[in-house]
């Protein structure tokens, strides 16, 4: 299991390298559909332009990114949506988005509370608002979030990983992929290094329900549609442009479920479909337009959740259940699928979800 999950990191790492890669493994999701605007190439990130103003960001490689991000620019300033992994990739975005504007960045919004989108808040000083909701200031502040997943697994498979890059590296005959591999090999390096820096920081301002802003001609409105890939998910929707920036909450592909509420994600996700948008812009895979990618997420969330509960009835343990579940039937929908298993941490909550539903009963 263990030298799947690296396989996995090693195969997103590869993808991450360049809008290239990136655009063709939207290709490979079956009904996607995006065209691909202007990309303005950054050191660090790749700016794909979506709308007037509106750039989807992405790892040019250099870096180990996390989150992919979203950058609005706005009369007179710029807010971005999630700051990826750590203090020094925050940095190299807010570096890069200077080839898009010179207008300072005053707004920040986190989706939600994990460490590939939060871990680059400490580097912004008073005159950047950071918005998220209520919820994610209270994880960040008490939830001890560097010793608990994502994160936890996140440090714990760098040693791994460096040492397998390292010997791809070395075995690679071919100069291009020798290359490519001694690329990716120094960026995640770096990462382990970048790690000592973090500095867990909370969001300054919070809401409850939803939250407004007026810049210049700009609408940007951000919604709480319901607790599902973490208890406080934002949505930054631009009415407007009908553009809607998800986080974790939608992806384009599978997303990490360790503090997933399961039942109401499903229906978390009904009220992300009645927004009338165009094109969603995920925090990780790639963009997409297609309200049925998340019917089929929803498909793939109740398939998952069947099957756990079956495992689970029969006295599997969670670790037992997540090597058996069989998701294959979705892998025209999610072609990261590719053979039975899922990832153990989300079923071991999904475990845990079950016991919270049974003593609520």
């Amino acid at each position: 299991m263990k030298r799947r999950r690296l396989r996995i990191a090693l195969l997103f790492l590869a993808a991450a390298s360049s809008v290239v890669a990136v655009r063709a493994l939207a290709q490979g999701n079956a009904g996607i559909t995006f065209t691909s605007g202007p990309v303005t190439k950054g050191k660090v990130f790749n700016f794909e332009k979506i709308a007037d103003g509106i750039y989807y960001a992405t790892a040019s490689g250099a870096m180990i990114t996390g989150s992919n991000d979203v950058v609005i620019v706005n009369d007179d300033d710029v807010m971005l949506v999630d700051a990826g992994v750590t203090p020094a990739v925050a940095r190299a975005l807010v570096q890069d988005v200077k080839l898009l504007t010179d207008k300072p960045v005053r707004w920040l919004v986190n989706t939600h509370f994990h460490y590939d989108h939060t871990d680059g808040n400490s580097i912004f000083g008073p005159e950047v608002q950071i918005i998220g909701h209520e919820y994610v200031r209270q994880a960040i502040l008490n939830l001890d979030v560097l010793h608990r997943e994502p994160f936890k697994t996140a440090q714990a498979n760098l040693p791994d990983q460096i040492e397998a890059l390292k010997k791809q590296a070395s075995a690679e005959k071919d100069a291009q992929q020798r290359a490519t591999l001694q690329q990716q090999l120094a960026a995640t390096e770096a990462e382990q290094k970048q790690f000592a820096e973090i500095k867990p920081t909370p969001p300054t301002m919070t809401y409850a329900s939803n939250l407004t802003l007026i810049r210049g001609r700009r609408e940007i409105r951000l919604l709480f549609l319901g607790r599902g890939h973490t208890p406080g998910d934002t949505v930054v929707f631009l009415p407007k442009e009908r553009i809607v920036c998800t986080g974790d909450l939608m992806e384009s592909r599978p997303a990490y479920m360790g503090d997933g509420i399961f039942d109401e994600w499903i229906t978390t996700l009904d009220a992300l479909k009645k927004l009338d948008f165009d094109t969603v812009l995920p925090g990780h895979g790639v963009p997409f337009h297609e309200k049925s990618l998340i019917t089929a997420y929803q498909s793939y969330l109740k398939d998952l959740t069947a099957q756990v509960a079956k495992l689970r009835s029969q006295g599997m343990t969670a670790d037992q259940a997540a090597q058996k579940v069989d998701l294959t039937s979705h892998k025209t929908d999610f072609p990261q699928i590719t053979g039975p298993g899922a990832d153990v941490r989300g079923v071991r909550r999904m475990y845990q979800w079950m016991d919270e539903r049974a003593k609520r009963q």
